[in-house]
């Protein structure tokens, strides 16, 4: 065995983790650019195609502990290659939907499929991250799929407008099939099992991957156990919180700025791919921030400041963009509130992998799960408020409130304590 590399094994898992987030999101904001060709093909109102984006998060949210628990117990290898595979499928399946019913379907069962990305992900930096680089690494992971995201807005709008809808989701179903294959073959569950690595490296990840042990953490866990949890609780609720805010982006903006401002499919692609793109930097940011004030050793501060900086922020931006009357400030704003709410993930995930450690994934899916529930709602909440009210001002009032409430969840929250103490 090499006892050097010119670069550490792990960082080649970063890139597989950061190029997942990226087709994630990628494949899952499809639907978004896609909502007007498929509502004219299949004669789909506002409120019923609320309900197409929203069953993707009912699926993806109903699956997030089952699919942490696979991951926890198979390891991220096998189960982020065949949980890939399976998104992809459904993916592929959404260009053959051919009315409401079918359609609502597949998107549920993609939603499904892509339950044990994160979950999965976080698995595989417990058992391959140094704690002091965690914050980093997850920062990275999720700047993909914000990159992914803002990619895919432009690129997807021009595949749809060129190739036609169902074409475009036939194609982006094969490149994840790609992936699963390449992590299937190249990825390693932990780094004593990988030839590649260096003794060196090996040591290093291994001595400092988690400070802290506890007994409790190899035992078996149950769902119940985590539900008595006050960490678990309020790590579900500064999520959902998160989550309202973030998914409006991924739903409902490319459809509101275009109609709002009478711009042509690509001119709106452009516009709203900008606030995921300040999210990419939002997580950047707020991974760096987490890693500079933990090395002075403020283990705490290190998750809740981050946290709660970006949920302030992303209060300012949702509530700003209320008073904007063009499409250059309101999207500005906006960008500013996807910062902030991307900052909070970092320190989310993060968290849950210290409060998890060998059971992250179960933690982290749980979290996640809680999270979609929260755009489980935003994706149904604003074309019914709108439709109500004739105005989106309720909507983002309501947004703003929800990032204000999480500052105070997460200065309740304590990430050296594992959640069967606290």
């Amino acid at each position: 065995m090499k006892e050097k590399t010119t670069f550490p094994r792990r960082y080649f898992m970063v890139a597989g983790t950061f190029l997942l987030a990226l087709l994630l999101y990628v494949d899952r904001i499809c639907i978004s650019v896609a909502k007007e060709p498929i509502s004219e093909a299949m004669g789909l109102s506002d409120k019923q195609m609320g309900w197409v984006l929203a069953a993707f998060s009912l699926g993806y949210a109903f699956f997030q502990t089952p699919s942490g628990i696979l991951a926890d117990r198979f390891g991220p290898r096998k189960i982020l290659a065949a949980i890939v595979s399976i998104w992809s499928l459904f993916t592929a399946l959404t260009g053959l939907a051919f009315n409401f019913v079918s359609l609502l379907t597949v998107r549920f069962l993609f939603g499904a499929g892509e339950a044990g990305a994160f979950p999965g992900m976080s698995r595989a930096i417990y058992s391959w991250i140094p704690l002091k680089e965690r914050g980093i690494v997850t920062g990275i992971n999720f700047s993909g799929s914000r990159l992914g995201a803002a990619f895919a807005l432009p690129a997807v709008a021009w595949m749809i407008d060129s190739f036609g809808w169902r074409t475009t989701f036939f194609a982006l179903g094969a490149v994840g099939v790609l992936w699963a294959l390449a992590w299937f073959l190249f990825f390693r569950d932990n780094p004593e099992d990988h030839s590649g690595i260096s003794e060196s490296e090996k040591e290093f990840i291994l001595s400092t991957r988690q400070e802290r042990e506890t007994a409790i953490s190899k035992e078996k866990i149950h769902f119940g156990s985590l539900l008595k949890s006050k960490n678990m609780w309020l790590a579900m609720g500064q999520y959902f919180c998160s989550n309202f805010t973030f998914f409006f982006a991924l739903t409902w903006l490319f459809p509101h700025i275009k109609s709002e401002y009478g711009l042509s499919t690509v001119e709106a692609g452009f516009y709203t791919a900008l606030p995921l793109v300040f999210g990419a930097f939002g997580n950047w940011f707020s991974g760096w921030l987490i890693d500079t004030i933990f090395k002075k050793g403020k283990w705490n501060k290190s998750r809740i400041f981050p946290a709660s900086l970006g949920f302030l922020f992303a209060a300012i931006g949702l509530f700003g963009s209320i008073y904007m009357d063009n499409a250059v400030g309101a999207i500005l704003f906006l960008s500013l509130a996807i910062f902030g709410a991307d900052m909070t993930l970092p320190p989310s995930w993060a968290f849950c992998v210290d409060i998890g450690k060998k059971h992250s994934g179960t933690v982290s899916g749980t979290m996640n799960m809680a999270g979609n529930i929260g755009a489980f709602i935003t994706a149904l909440l604003f074309p019914y408020l709108l439709a109500w009210t004739g105005s989106t001002t309720l909507f983002f009032i309501i947004g703003t409130l929800l990032n204000l409430l999480a500052i105070a969840l997460w200065y309740n929250m304590k990430p050296e304590k594992h959640f069967s103490e606290y």
